[in-house]
């Protein structure tokens, strides 16, 4: 991505400059200025920045996609996990559809695509899954919000801000101008691939069919930059998401993932390498740190979200826990959120710092696309 003057984010020719050295300028910065707020606060004090925000990248509260089918659980358990968020600090995050929420099969190992998609499929189960959040969401302590002042508004209101996205593509059935049509709908952040095979790109977890994006893809990605939405590269293999990159002039987020751990990992193949992680930081965007079984428990996690900051920098590092769809979870509700945080700070980080991973980084990001 390369829009300097948008994003205020630096020139392609630096965009792989050392994360040490960003992250040593800018503990620089707080230790001498005495400051915990990110510069674009400053330069937008009439706006009334708010006690540092927390932002989870993807959750499921509840499951609430599962919803008629025999293994859900029951509204309640989507009340629950909300009166958690509260509980637990968090104030807000990315609730997202699944597209291909009938297609998956969980297994000892992992979760897997057990078919393809039937032609239209995937735009019912959107419309469906929409209705059950619209109609849960207003019972609840949570409001729907698409623009960083009703967020702000929500978090002064004492509620969670609840973002909505979709996780993969297929909803679009086919036709890039639909993202209109998700956009009207409150969606504002679009996860290109999950786990069935997709007609806009290659996954991580399926063998590539189309060597990266696909013409349809890129159409969608396009789309979607006009629009100021969201990308989402999270599942997509690095063909694709080297794509997405060259196409893109604002921030995207990979929502949840770690460097990789080596084979023997369960969702290893969900993992990235360094040079994954260096193309989302290069567009000045957020990778969610994922406490899933990847993870062997929540003190290697902790280590984790440090191992990825040691990568890409601290600027571009958040949390994404998947909550209530990820697999063998070692972060198992929002309660966890300040131990995370504790954790991050014996590991070294400054409170600001800690700050911008819980939270910042995302506001810094959504306040560009969606002020």
């Amino acid at each position: 991505m390369c829009s300097v003057c948008m994003s205020g984010i630096l020139p392609p020719a630096l965009r792989y400059a050392m994360p040490s050295r960003r992250r040593f300028l800018r503990q620089g910065i707080l230790t001498v200025a005495g400051l915990a707020a990110l510069p674009h606060r400053q330069a937008r004090a009439s706006a009334q920045p708010l006690d540092p925000i927390t932002f989870d990248l993807h959750l499921h509260p509840g499951e609430f996609f599962a919803r008629g089918t025999a293994g859900y659980a029951g509204d309640e358990a989507f009340y629950e996990r909300l009166r958690d968020m509260r509980a637990g600090g968090m104030h807000g995050g990315f609730v997202s559809l699944v597209a291909d929420a009938q297609l998956l099969e969980r297994t000892p190992t992992g979760i897997v695509a057990r078919r393809a998609y039937r032609p239209g499929e995937a735009a019912v189960e959107y419309v469906r899954q929409l209705a059950i959040l619209k109609e849960l969401v207003p019972q609840s302590q949570a409001r729907i919000v698409r623009t960083m002042t009703e967020f702000r508004m929500a978090i002064r209101d004492g509620v969670v801000g609840l973002w909505l996205a979709s996780e993969g593509s297929e909803c679009l059935d086919g036709d890039p101008e639909r993202v209109d049509r998700l956009w009207s709908d409150g969606i504002r952040s679009i996860q290109l691939v999950h786990y069935a095979l997709n007609t806009a790109g290659d996954l991580q977890t399926q063998p590539p069919q189309h060597g990266g994006l696909s013409a349809l893809g890129k159409q969608v990605v396009q789309r979607m930059l006009a629009r100021r939405m969201l990308i989402d590269v999270a599942h997509a293999d690095l063909a694709t998401v080297r794509d997405v990159v060259r196409l893109a002039d604002a921030p995207i987020i990979l929502s949840h993932s770690l460097l990789s751990l080596g084979s023997d990992r369960p969702l290893s193949a969900r993992t990235i390498t360094p040079e994954h992680a260096k193309l989302i930081a290069s567009t000045g965007g957020v990778i969610g740190a994922w406490p899933s079984g990847t993870n062997a428990s929540f003190a290697e996690f902790v280590e984790n979200t440090k191992r990825l900051t040691d990568v890409v920098g601290v600027e571009h590092v958040g949390l994404g826990t998947d909550m209530d769809g990820s697999f063998q979870p070692v972060m198992t509700g929002y309660r966890q959120l300040r131990e995370w945080t504790a954790g991050l700070q014996r590991q070294g980080f400054t409170e600001g710092e800690v700050n911008l991973i819980a939270g910042g980084n995302m506001e810094r990001v959504l306040t560009q696309l969606m002020p």
